[in-house]
């Protein structure tokens, strides 16, 4: 029986992670380069966490095993902003503090640096990307000119595993891995939007929210289970 409350009370805790990541994505459905997360999971014995023998009853729990993104791309979203970049294919705009976004909402900074919302300089083939007074503009190949002169070249790179880059707050990334060419296109003018489904995610919400019940329920029955137990041993 408690092999069964083991279980069933992993499981709620899992289910409730999982409501955790769905809900993340889902407020952030309208956030510039967002990249929605994905959970995993794992079974285990409970012996291998506590130390202890492996008891006759074989009592299991699962875990989250890990909490992938997804860096699928997004919708391009047209603004007409000249300072606004939008990455076509795989790749990041490098940011200073060894930092790497999607996030193209670009601005100048106080100091005429070319700086994130957040105000992190974005970094060209020079290293940061000051501007002189004029007109900016962006153009396809990443060329970053003001009165129609060049000044910089964004620089855009990419991982040969995304999987192993680390998030940050923000929509930034930090690799303790090489970064390598990337091919990807400057798209002037756009956004790229959310990965997130919306209505896939409401589907998965209500799915997990209803799993999750499915273990309080169970959680339950097996302590009124147990609870019979013990009232009926108490009169014999």
């Amino acid at each position: 029986m408690y092999k069964g409350i083991y279980i069933a009370l992993s499981g709620s805790v899992l289910k409730q992670d999982q409501i955790d990541i769905v809900s993340n994505n889902l407020a952030n459905a309208n956030t510039v380069g967002f990249k929605k997360e994905r959970a995993s999971f794992k079974e285990f014995l409970v012996s291998r966490i506590s130390g202890a023998q492996d008891s006759d009853d074989g009592r299991a729990m699962s875990d989250l095993s890990e909490v992938k993104t997804d860096f699928g791309a997004g919708t391009h979203l047209r603004t007409g902003n000249p300072l606004d970049v939008a990455l076509d294919g795989k790749g990041f705009l490098s940011v200073e503090g060894g930092r790497y976004t999607r996030k193209g909402d670009l601005r100048i900074g106080r100091d005429g640096s070319l700086v994130t919302q957040e105000g992190l300089k974005v970094l060209g083939s020079k290293g940061p990307i000051k501007l002189p007074a004029g007109q900016a503009d962006i153009a396809p190949s990443g060329e970053v000119r003001v009165n129609g002169k060049p000044v910089d070249t964004l620089k855009i790179v990419d991982f040969a595993n995304q999987g192993e880059l680390r998030e940050l707050e923000g929509g930034y990334y930090s690799a303790n891995l090489p970064s390598i060419r990337s091919n990807a296109v400057v798209a002037p003018g756009h956004l790229e939007a959310s990965n997130v489904d919306v209505v896939k995610e409401m589907v998965r919400m209500i799915s997990t929210l209803r799993e999750f019940e499915t273990y309080q329920k169970a959680i339950q029955m097996f302590d009124e289970a147990a609870a019979r137990i013990n009232n009926d041993m108490a009169k014999v």
